[in-house]
């Protein structure tokens, strides 16, 4: 734990940008014509890349420790989808340079195209959930009508799960009781209870009784981010943007 520990001191400081979930806050419309910085920073900078692959090879190995002795097939990952395992960034890029904002339509036709590829690491690392014995449960608030079309992003691009949970159409963003369905041994009816060793996202809301009002909480309030809960950063969009601008 201690090794985990400082190794991730290293990479909180790039973590740091943000959170998010197409259901949280949204960025305001960018100008005509120009990339905004954030999406040209995912989209291109050494730092973004390095980032996904550094924390997702020191959750590697903190994932291993943790599973070490457990049955195969008794534990899970839960994982967030975009921005966390699926790269949405494309998406954004069109949006600005047709000078749009986010929309629901806009964002349906993005999921049906099928287009999100997997972020820097993050194939590697569900291969490796899988191979010491895991279940990988992907929580995404994608809706429930985008379920189809995201699963078959994920069958197109080779990447390991074994359930996704979608939001309800008409429902709430809260990922708490599709979260319990996974412990429950509910969210498939081929997968039993299991113990869920590691959640991962880009949003404070991608993990259990969390939210924007830790920032202001002292550092031991961020124990469970040592391992248990990892992120990844995000300054395009999330529930963050919601927070005063001080």
């Amino acid at each position: 734990m201690r090794a985990w520990s400082r190794d991730l001191a290293v990479v909180m400081f790039a973590l740091c940008l943000g959170c998010s979930a197409r259901s949280g806050s949204l960025p305001e419309a960018p100008s005509a014509g120009r990339l905004p910085d954030s999406v040209h920073w995912v989209r291109n900078s050494a730092e973004h890349r390095a980032a996904f692959l550094q924390t997702y090879r020191l959750a590697t190995r903190h994932l291993e420790r943790l599973a070490a002795g457990r049955p195969p097939g008794s534990w899970a990952v839960i994982t967030d989808a975009d921005e966390t395992v699926l790269d949405n960034s494309l998406y954004q890029k069109e949006l600005a340079e047709a000078n749009l904002s986010f929309s629901q339509e806009s964002w349906g036709r993005w999921v049906r195209r099928r287009q999100a590829p997997p972020l820097p690491g993050s194939l590697a690392f569900l291969r490796r959930v899988g191979e010491l014995g895991g279940k990988v449960a992907v929580v995404t608030n994608r809706t429930e009508s985008l379920c189809p079309d995201t699963e078959a992003d994920f069958r197109a691009f080779s990447i390991p799960y074994d359930v996704v949970l979608c939001r309800p159409d008409e429902g709430p963003s809260d990922k708490g009781p599709r979260f319990r369905r996974v412990a429950e041994g509910t969210a498939a009816p081929a997968l039993p209870p299991l113990e869920v060793l590691m959640w991962l996202g880009d949003n404070m809301h991608d993990f259990p009784g969390q939210g924007q009002a830790i920032r202001r909480e002292p550092d031991q309030s961020f124990e469970s981010f040592r391992g248990r809960f990892v992120v990844f950063p995000n300054p395009m969009y999330g529930s963050w943007l919601s927070n005063p601008r001080e």
